[in-house]
């Protein structure tokens, strides 16, 4: 069954190329294993299963998600205790806002590229 038909969601990452074109897997590799810890994607079962790899990644990017979010929630009873002015607790609150809108995003992505590779088999 040729990729070449599926359709492609809109949070598809720039930095990987279409399915179904030359060398797409790698680029799809490439682009997973800078959302993981370094040591994770040298591991040799990561590097032989890119659908592993895309697991690792989702997982990896909600727990991200779940930081941030924590960060945010208590952003207001704790950064005061810090010393920080109000004018930085109120650019951190935005920062980890835009962070989680950031992510969102990756995930979204995370788990178009790994429908994408679960649908070709790559489990080699």
């Amino acid at each position: 069954m040729p990729l070449t038909t599926t359709r492609i969601s809109p949070d598809w990452p720039c930095q990987v190329k279409m399915p179904g074109t030359y060398d797409w897997e790698r680029s799809a590799a490439k682009w997973l294993r800078e959302l993981i810890p370094a040591r994770y994607g040298s591991y040799p079962a990561m590097i032989r299963h890119p659908v592993l790899l895309a697991r690792h990644a989702q997982i990896q990017v909600q727990q991200e998600i779940r930081v941030a979010r924590t960060a945010l929630q208590t952003a207001r009873a704790e950064l005061p205790v810090l010393g920080l002015p109000e004018s930085v607790i109120e650019h951190t609150i935005k920062l980890y806002a835009a962070e989680i809108m950031q992510l969102q995003h990756i995930a979204r992505s995370v788990r178009a590229v790994s429908e994408a590779l679960a649908g070709r088999g790559t489990g080699r």
